[in-house]
C-alpha cells in the first residue's frame, strides 16, 4: 500500500473527531483503526513527544530526531498536538478543545487524567455529550489490587495465564511470543467500545465512559485458560487433538486435526490408510498418545520432499487444515499479503532506501474504497493549525504559548 494525501473517498466514520491523549500501542493503534475508517484524530502529545517515538528500532525525522517504531506503526491518518499537560494552561487548551470532538481518549496510567483534571467528570462538565475512553492496565472504573500498577503488553499477558499454561518444564516464559497481544487485544475493544457508544448517542444524544483495562481484554482473548480449566485441563493440557509442527523439506508448517473425518482425510493422503482401522487410533487421546512414535515419523516422511507451502497445499485439497510457518521475509513478499495490501510501505526520512513496514487496515469493507495512508506526524507538526482553526488562536497568542512551553 501506497502513502497519499486525504481524498474524498466515502468513508465509515467521516465526521466522527477523536482527540486522543495517548502513547505507545495500547490506545494509539485504536485510533490509528478509527482514522483508517475516517474519523479525523487530533493526537495530543507531551513536549518530549509520545514514549514510543523513543522506541527502538528508530528512524530519524526530517531534523534528526529519533521515530521509533512502535510510534511509526501506530499513527498513520493522524495529526500532532504538542502541549504540556502538566502546566494549567496546556489542561486548559485541552479542556477548550474537547467540546468540538465526538470522542476523548486516554490511556495513562489509572488516575493520571484526573490529577490533571482532564478526568472523565473534568471532561463531562464541559462536554456532556462526548464520549471518553480510557485503556489502561487494569481500569479505571472498578477497584482493584492493581489499580496502582503500570502495565505493558507483557505484563498482563503474563497475567493472563496463557504464559503458565504455554511454559514447558523449568524453562522460562516465552515472553511476547506474538507481539502486543496485550496492545492490539485492547485496542480492539476499545474500538468496539467507541462504536458501541456512539450508537448510544445518536439514539440518546447522551455521552458515556468507554473503560477497556488490558488484562481483562487479554483474558478474553486467552478464553482457553480458564474455560478449559473449568473443564478438568491442567498443566497446559489443551484436548485430544492434533495441534502441531512438522518439519517439511525447507522449513515447518503447522497442522490441526481435530476431527475423525479429517483424520481419515490425512491417514489417505499420506498413505497410510491403515491407521482408520488401528485400535491405538480409533480416538482423539490415542492420537494425541501416539503422536510421536507413530504419526510424526509418517508424516514428516510424507512432507520430506515438499517444501512446506507445497505439503500445505496438498493438505488443503484433501480438506486438513495446514498453513506453513513464514519467516520475517517470506511473510513480507507472501503474495496473500501483497493481494490483500496488508503492508503499508512508509519511505524513510534518514536516506535509508528500505521503506518501513508496517501492517496495513486488516477491516475491508464492501461499500468503502480506502484512500491511500498518509504517514504519521512529526512531532507538534500540527499544533499551531489544531489550535487556530479550532479555537481561533491569534499568531501572538500562539506565540505567547509557545514561549511559555505550553505548547511546542
Amino acid at each position: 500500500m501506497t502513502l497519499g494525501a486525504p481524498d474524498s473517498h466515502a468513508r465509515p466514520l467521516a465526521g466522527v473527531r477523536v482527540l486522543a491523549l495517548e502513547q505507545m500501542q495500547a490506545l494509539p493503534y485504536a485510533t490509528q483503526l478509527l482514522a483508517r475508517l475516517g474519523a479525523d484524530v487530533v493526537k495530543i502529545e507531551p513536549p518530549s513527544g509520545d514514549s514510543g517515538r523513543g522506541s527502538r528500532p528508530a528512524m530519524a525525522d526530517p531534523e534528526g530526531r529519533p521515530v521509533g517504531a512502535t510510534f511509526l506503526r501506530n499513527n498513520f491518518g493522524k495529526r500532532s498536538l504538542c502541549v504540556d499537560l502538566k502546566d494549567p494552561r496546556g489542561r486548559d487548551l485541552v479542556l477548550a478543545l474537547a467540546p468540538r470532538f465526538d470522542v476523548i481518549a486516554e490511556n495513562s496510567k489509572a488516575g493520571a487524567m484526573s490529577r490533571l483534571g482532564l478526568g472523565y467528570d473534568d471532561i463531562a462538565r464541559v462536554h456532556p455529550a462526548g464520549i471518553y475512553v480510557s485503556v489502561s492496565g487494569f481500569g479505571n472504573t472498578v477497584p482493584t489490587p492493581y489499580g496502582s500498577w503500570p502495565a505493558f503488553a507483557p505484563i498482563v499477558e503474563a497475567m493472563s495465564g496463557i504464559y503458565e499454561m504455554k511454559r514447558e518444564g523449568d524453562d522460562p516464559p516465552r515472553v511476547a511470543p506474538v507481539g502486543a497481544l496485550g496492545d492490539i487485544g485492547a485496542a480492539l475493544f476499545a474500538t468496539i467500545g467507541v462504536l458501541a457508544a456512539l450508537r448510544h448517542r445518536e439514539t440518546t444524544g447522551r455521552g458515556q465512559y468507554v473503560d477497556i483495562a488490558m488484562l481483562d481484554s487479554v483474558i478474553a482473548m486467552t478464553d482457553i485458560v480458564s474455560n478449559f480449566w473449568s473443564m478438568g485441563l491442567r498443566g497446559g493440557d489443551t484436548g485430544p487433538l492434533i495441534m502441531h509442527g512438522f518439519r517439511a523439506k525447507d522449513g515447518w508448517f503447522i497442522l490441526q486435526v481435530g476431527r475423525e473425518q479429517h483424520f481419515a482425510k490425512l491417514a489417505d493422503l499420506i498413505g497410510h490408510p491403515e491407521w482408520k482401522t488401528d485400535p491405538r487410533l480409533s480416538t482423539r487421546q490415542g492420537w494425541v498418545d501416539h503422536l510421536e512414535p507413530v504419526l510424526r515419523p509418517a508424516i514428516e516422511s510424507w512432507s520430506a520432499p515438499h517444501t512446506k507451502i507445497e505439503a500445505c497445499q496438498l493438505l488443503g485439497r484433501a480438506g486438513i487444515a495446514a498453513g506453513p510457518c513464514l519467516s520475517d521475509e517470506e511473510l513480507v513478499t507472501d503474495p496473500h499479503i501483497r493481494a490483500r495490501d496488508m503492508l503499508v510501505a512508509l519511505p524513510r526520512t534518514d536516506g535509508v532506501a528500505q521503506p518501513v513496514l508496517t501492517p496495513g487496515n486488516p477491516v475491508r469493507l464492501s461499500a468503502h474504497t480506502p484512500p491511500p495512508e498518509t504517514r504519521p506526524p512529526w512531532l507538534g507538526e500540527h499544533t499551531e493549525t489544531v489550535l487556530a482553526a479550532e479555537l481561533g488562536l491569534s499568531p501572538t497568542a500562539l506565540a505567547d504559548l509557545r514561549a511559555g512551553g505550553v505548547i511546542s
